[in-house]
């Protein structure tokens, strides 16, 4: 499913209109027309309600408009707020405008702070408001006069309607741009834009519907976006059926390299987890003096004993035994619970340069490439890279608030730029490949904010990519799958207190849904398509 930025809808638009020839003010009407059904589903509203719309001088603003006819074409009492002149207003927000009148909606000018502070009592007697002020070219921050109309609308306790996107929230970031709209519901044009579906965008926009307004699909496909939203039929189409003769010899043998003193848990978590995605058989590489307390935590997965320092920790003198143990693998996971001294540091990048299969690079292996990310370009094989914002700060010498801010940037040009597909972990999940798209996953809840869960996903995509999936697949796969085992527990057991264990535990079962088509309903915002 596509997710547009402000630059793409935009083309978009000027293609259909100038290239294809449907006119702008049919896009509107289709626009205005969808929203108020989507209005009419999600508001109780009939004759005895009011209905005041709040709308700029825009395009915006114009939508809002045609929104107002059909309001009073099923009895509603709309009131439209224009905050401008009527002069101002040009184009098909114009011509839309002048119908208005003829219709004897009231329309009242409200060009600036002292205009509005006379109308803000009869704002207070709507029962819904529709936000149709600033659109998706928001770009810097809203100040002065718009500001204070937001934020009254915010403080009015009233249910509001946003039209294409709250206003103030950036379509690109779902960042808030100084003062936001917080929308009951927002009825969206042709595509979701990124900015819906990435926090904090996600608590501003509530419920989400996608309106079809006749963009052609030929002009969709040049247009091409980079952007996806992760759909419970992209991963039934890329899961593939299992022979009946399978065996585990058929079904892939993943190498996990990972473990040191205290850290045991995320070697073994890493190695149960990837069996438990389905990976026929994991052999899990350790520092010998942790094997028994190893093969005690791990039962089905076998243990390799790799030589270690005095502190009990991997060094270089473990290079050639792995790069052994990799000849008849088809995955390799290094990185869980490894550790940071140096001379760990410098057998783990060792590994990775050396590597000829499939690499899911998590946690120290990480910490490891920390100022020596560029030869990462030059890898023997495909690598996936699963940091959280902390560690991508590490990686890259940025501030982690500032990543967040732009996660979806931040992970495109480091997968393009080092060829690697690359996970930004986190609520709404970026997954970046180095072909510069971009895919968003909607699973997953805020009781996956414990320990552990990382070592769980990594083990879950390497065990998928030993199957044989690519590593494009095996992300898109093993992402949502995490997420949807989650989202089962927050269902099932409650909102916070499983723990990753659980999680792992609960991957057979979510694979099972998926490939019998039987979905979370809490797997997807509500989205809905006209």
């Amino acid at each position: 499913m596509y997710l547009v930025t402000a630059n793409e809808m935009r083309e978009m638009d000027r293609q259909t209109i100038e290239g294809f020839g449907i006119p702008g003010r049919v896009l509107m009407e289709n626009a205005g027309r969808g929203a108020t059904r989507i209005f009419f589903e999600n508001f109780n509203c009939d004759a005895n309600k009011k209905v005041g719309i709040v709308a700029g001088r825009g395009n915006n603003g114009g939508d809002g408009f045609v929104i107002a006819r059909y309001l009073l074409q099923k009895g509603v009492k709309v009131t439209v707020y224009l905050l401008s002149e009527q002069s101002n207003v040009t184009g098909d927000a114009a011509s839309n405008l002048k119908l208005l009148s003829l219709l004897d909606i009231p329309v009242f000018e409200i060009p600036d702070k002292k205009a509005f502070s006379e109308h803000k009592s009869s704002l207070l007697h709507q029962n819904i408001l529709v936000d149709a002020i600033l659109g998706t070219g928001l770009k810097s921050d809203v100040r002065g006069y718009y500001k204070g109309v937001i934020e009254f609308i915010n403080n009015s306790n009233k249910p509001v309607f946003a039209v294409d996107i709250p206003s103030g929230l950036n379509s690109d970031t779902g960042q808030p741009c100084g003062s936001c709209i917080h929308a009951n519901t927002t009825a969206t044009f042709a595509f979701a834009k990124t900015g819906h579906l990435l926090f904090p965008g996600v608590n501003y926009t509530g419920n989400l519907a996608v309106v079809d307004i006749g963009i052609p699909s030929h002009i969709v496909e040049k247009v091409s976006p980079l952007q996806h939203l992760i759909t419970p039929e992209l991963i039934r189409n890329l899961y593939k059926e299992r022979p009946s003769d399978a065996h585990k010899g058929n079904t892939g043998h993943l190498l996990v390299v990972a473990g040191s003193p205290g850290k045991t848990g995320a070697a073994a978590m890493t190695a149960i987890s990837a069996m438990r995605a389905g990976a026929g058989l994991v052999t899990l590489g350790a520092p010998k003096s942790l094997n028994a307390v190893l093969e005690s935590q791990v039962l089905e997965a076998m243990t390799f004993q790799l030589e270690e320092t005095e502190d009990g920790m991997l060094d270089e003198s473990s290079f050639d035994t792995i790069l052994d143990l990799l000849k008849n693998k088809k995955c390799l996971a290094i990185g869980p619970g490894v550790g940071t001294a140096d001379k760990t540091k410098n057998l783990v990048c060792r590994v990775i340069q050396h590597c000829t299969v499939p690499m899911v690079i998590d946690a120290d292996g990480l910490n490891s490439l920390v100022g020596n990310t560029k030869f990462l370009k030059n890898l023997k094989a495909p690598a996936i890279l699963t940091p959280h914002p902390g560690e991508m700060s590490r990686l890259i010498d940025i501030d982690p608030s500032i990543i967040q801010r732009d996660r979806i940037n931040y992970a495109r040009d480091f997968a393009k730029k080092f060829n690697v597909h690359l996970i930004l972990k986190g609520a709404r999940t970026v997954i970046a490949h180095p072909n510069g798209k971009v895919f968003i996953n909607p699973t997953g809840n805020s009781g996956m904010a414990s320990g552990g869960m990382g070592d769980v996903l990594t083990g879950v995509i390497a065990g998928i990519v030993a199957q044989g999936y690519s590593s494009e697949s095996a992300s898109h796969i093993g992402v949502y799958l995490h997420g949807m085992a989650a989202d089962a527990l927050g269902k099932n057991c409650g909102p916070f207190g499983f723990l990753a264990s659980d999680v792992m535990k609960a991957i057979p079962e979510q694979i099972g849904n998926l490939m019998d088509s039987k979905f979370s309903p809490r797997s997807l915002p509500r989205t809905v398509f006209l």
